[in-house]
């Protein structure tokens, strides 16, 4: 990413790595713009920023069309254009399909793979004005090891890898790029959402600055893609490689649990 790339639109910026995201890319000299549909917690969040830097607040859901173009007429009415897009906003659900009710997922796909891919749609005129631009699409380590317990989840998450992978292609000639995010577990109040498989896996959580710290290191590389270091790397490649591996693993996790 260029420096003269500055002007960001960071989503679900009222907590956790949206938070962060929003205060890193303040840190490194961006202009910030963040969305939420808490407007409390949004302010929150831009009073942990630098004063120089306040970021324009958004209050806005993007699972609905009228948001989505509240947003794009704000970014387009106070900058014109957009350099980096960042799709952060998402839920987490956890437990069996059988008790995932229609409504949960409905809730969970809008929010975690419809609305952050029209949300793209609606501003690629502004992201095509500000070229060389980037998309940001942060999804999770469940969109390539998909676990137990979290189906609905992992399924929103590989949507949104595949999305993320057929976009670059797509935009590649264009002038627009696009880095697919995955973290591992972080230190967020969604992380209650699987807090018995935190304990079951005795999973080691990271927190949300440093899970920051590499996604924009990587957008300013340029990077297709970033992964947490350390043994999901591994994991990954043996998913993608030899799945019965992965399966082999998660049953002897179960059975130790349950003993």
């Amino acid at each position: 990413m260029p420096r003269e790339q500055k002007r960001v639109l960071i989503t679900g910026a009222g907590s956790g790595i949206g938070r962060a995201l929003a205060i890193e890319a303040a840190n490194l000299g961006m202009s910030v713009a963040i969305c939420g549909r808490r407007k409390s917690a949004l302010e929150a969040t831009g009073d942990l920023i630098d004063a120089r830097r306040r970021p324009l607040v958004i209050s806005a859901d993007i699972t609905i069309a009228a948001d989505r173009r509240r947003i794009a007429d704000h970014i387009r009415d106070k900058w014109g254009a957009l350099d980096v897009l960042v799709n952060n906003a998402g839920v987490i659900a956890g437990g069996p399909l059988e008790h995932v009710h229609d409504d949960a997922l409905d809730r969970i796909f809008q929010t975690n793979v419809i609305g952050p891919i029209a949300l793209t749609r609606d501003l690629m005129p502004l992201l095509a004005v500000a070229r060389p631009s980037r998309i940001v699409n942060i999804g999770s380590v469940f969109g390539d090891i998909p676990y137990p317990g979290f189906s609905v989840y992992s399924a929103s998450k590989f949507a949104m890898r595949g999305f993320s992978i057929a976009l670059r292609r797509e935009c590649e000639r264009n002038g627009i790029s696009v880095t697919y995010a995955a973290p591992r577990a972080t230190k967020t109040d969604a992380a209650d959402a699987f807090a018995d498989l935190i304990v079951r896996s005795r999973m080691q959580l990271e927190s949300p600055d440093r899970v920051a710290e590499r996604i924009w290191r990587a957008v300013i590389n340029g990077d297709d893609s970033v992964y947490p270091s350390g043994p999901e790397r591994i994991y990954i490649l043996i998913q993608r490689t030899f799945p019965r591996l992965i399966d082999w693993a998660l049953r002897r996790q179960a059975l130790s649990s349950a003993g």
